[in-house]
C-alpha cells in the first residue's frame, strides 16, 4: 500500500499552483482530477511503472494521456533520441531526418500522400480545419459532439462550458453513429469540414463510416479523422487502416512519439499542397512552428513506427486490454457491483465508468474508486494499457480493483460514498467555474 499522506507531493502541488495556473500544464493532469490530498507528483517512470516524489511506486494506466504506449524510457526510443542529440536539434533548413521521418510515416499511413509534423494535436486539427475552409470557401465546421476533445483552439473550446474569452464560432455538431442526422446537417448547411474520431468507446455501426465518407463526398465537404488516440492503438495504420475508410485529412499524435512531442497532419496531395509551394490556389498558412521538426522527436517517431511494425505492438495492446477487462469484470461481478463499476471501450483503449445506485455517472463514486486504486499502488484516470505492462501487472491491478469493488459495495449499501472519499469529489475538466 502507498503512503496516503504524500507530504512531498503536497508541497510540490502547492508550488505548482503558485507558479502554474491550474497546477498543471494539461487540465487533465490537474489535482482536481484526483481525490483530495491524494494527487501524486511523479518523480520518474520506467516501463509501465511510475514513482512519485514520496517514493511510492504505482502501476500506471493512461500513460501520458495515452501518449506513452510502449512504456516509459523505452530503450529503442531513448537510443534513437540520444543518437540525434549530439548532432543538434534545430536548424535554419530542413534536416535529413525530416525526409526520412516523412517518408517513414507515409509508409505507415499509406492512405495519405503528404504529411507535415508539428508538436501537438491541437495545432494539427486546427490546420486541418484551416485547409478545409480554404479548399471549400466555407467557414462552418461540424464535429462529433459525443467525442470529448479535438483542440485547444477557439473553434472547438468555444463549444464547451469553459469558453470564457472566446468569441462565437462557426460550428455545428452531430451525434456519432447517426447517418440521417449528419445528412440533415449537411443538407441544411454549407459545411467546410466534418471532423470526428472513427471510433471511441463503441465500434462504428455497420456501414456508418462508409456512409460518412459518401456524404462528405456528395456534399463537397472535407472529411477529417482525428487519429490522435486511434492512431497506433487501433493499429499502426490508424483506425482508417482497421475500418478501410479513407478520410481526406487525418491527424496523428500521442503514441507517435512515445512521450516525445510530435504530431502530424496527413492527407490528400491536392489539399496538403495548398500549404506548399506547388499550388495554383491561394496559399494556406498551414503549419509553421519553430520546433515542429526537432530532430530528436522525429527520431523517436521513427523508432516508434519501427517498433510497432516489428514487434506487433498494436496486437499486444489488445491482448493486454482483453486480459485486464476480463479480470475487472469478474471481480466486479463477484463483489456485486458489475452494474456500477464497468469497463468500456476497445481493448487497447479501455476506460472505466463509476455509476451510482441509479446507474448514473458519479464523480463521488469515481473519487472513492480512484482513492482505492491509488492506495493499492495503481494510478490512472482510465484503464488504457501500455505495451510495457506484464501479466503480473495486470493480475496485481485486478487484485486492487477487487478490493476497491468491495469498498464500492459497502458505499452502495450505505447509500453514501462520502465516508470513503477522503474529501471533495473529483471534478470534470470542462466546467465554467473552479
Amino acid at each position: 500500500m502507498t503512503d496516503p499522506s504524500l507530504p512531498k507531493s503536497a508541497a510540490l502541488n502547492a508550488r505548482l499552483h503558485a507558479a502554474v495556473p491550474g497546477g498543471a500544464h494539461t487540465y487533465a493532469k490537474g489535482d482536481d482530477q484526483y481525490p483530495e490530498n491524494l494527487a501524486p507528483v511523479i518523480s520518474h517512470g520506467r516501463g509501465a511503472h511510475v514513482w512519485d516524489a514520496d517514493g511510492n511506486e504505482y502501476i500506471e494506466y493512461g500513460s501520458g494521456l495515452r501518449a506513452v504506449s510502449l512504456g516509459h524510457a523505452h530503450p529503442r526510443v531513448v537510443e534513437a533520441v540520444r543518437n540525434e542529440l549530439d548532432k543538434g536539434t534545430n536548424f535554419v533548413r530542413p534536416a535529413v531526418i525530416e525526409v526520412e521521418a516523412a517518408e517513414r510515416f507515409l509508409q505507415n499511413v499509406p492512405t495519405a500522400d503528404m504529411v507535415k509534423f508539428t508538436k501537438n494535436g491541437s495545432d494539427a486539427t486546427t490546420a486541418a480545419v484551416r485547409l478545409a475552409r480554404a479548399a471549400t470557401g466555407r467557414t462552418l465546421v461540424a464535429f462529433c459532439r459525443d467525442q470529448p476533445f479535438f483542440s485547444t483552439d477557439d473553434w472547438f473550446i468555444g463549444s464547451t462550458p469553459m469558453k470564457a474569452g472566446i468569441p462565437g464560432q462557426d460550428i455545428v455538431t452531430f451525434p456519432y453513429g447517426d447517418l440521417p442526422a449528419l445528412e440533415a446537417l449537411l443538407t441544411e448547411h454549407e459545411i467546410a469540414a466534418v471532423i470526428l474520431e472513427a471510433a471511441t468507446q463503441t465500434e462504428p455501426p455497420a456501414g456508418y463510416l462508409e456512409g460518412v465518407r459518401e456524404l462528405a463526398t456528395r456534399h463537397d465537404t472535407v472529411l477529417v479523422f482525428d487519429e490522435m488516440i486511434t492512431g497506433f492503438r487501433w493499429s499502426e495504420h490508424g483506425a482508417q487502416g482497421v475500418y478501410g475508410v479513407t478520410p481526406d485529412l487525418s491527424t496523428f499524435g500521442k503514441a507517435l512519439g512515445n512521450g516525445f512531442a510530435v504530431s502530424a497532419l496527413a492527407g490528400k496531395r491536392e489539399l496538403m499542397e495548398r500549404g506548399g509551394l506547388h499550388t495554383d490556389h491561394e496559399r494556406v498558412f498551414l503549419l509553421s512552428t519553430t520546433h515542429g521538426a526537432e530532430t530528436h522527436s522525429l527520431a523517436a517517431a521513427i523508432a516508434v513506427m519501427d517498433t510497432y511494425a516489428e514487434e506487433g505492438i498494436a496486437d499486444r495492446l489488445h491482448k493486454l486490454g482483453d486480459r485486464l477487462a476480463a479480470g475487472v469484470r469478474d471481480v466486479a461481478a463477484d463483489a456485486g457491483v458489475a452494474d456500477h463499476v464497468q469497463v468500456r471501450g476497445r481493448a487497447c483503449n479501455l476506460v472505466f465508468a463509476t455509476l451510482d445506485a441509479d446507474g448514473k455517472p458519479s464523480q463521488p463514486y469515481r473519487t472513492l474508486f480512484l482513492r482505492q486504486l491509488l492506495g493499492g499502488g495503481v494510478i490512472g484516470p482510465s484503464f488504457v494499457v501500455s505495451a510495457a505492462l506484464t501479466d503480473d501487472d495486470i493480475d496485481r491491478t485486478v487484485e486492487v480493483v477487487s478490493q476497491a469493488c468491495t469498498v464500492y459495495r459497502k458505499a452502495l449499501d450505505a447509500g453514501d460514498p462520502t465516508p470513503w472519499m477522503g474529501g471533495r469529489p473529483v471534478k470534470p475538466v470542462f466546467r465554467p467555474f473552479a
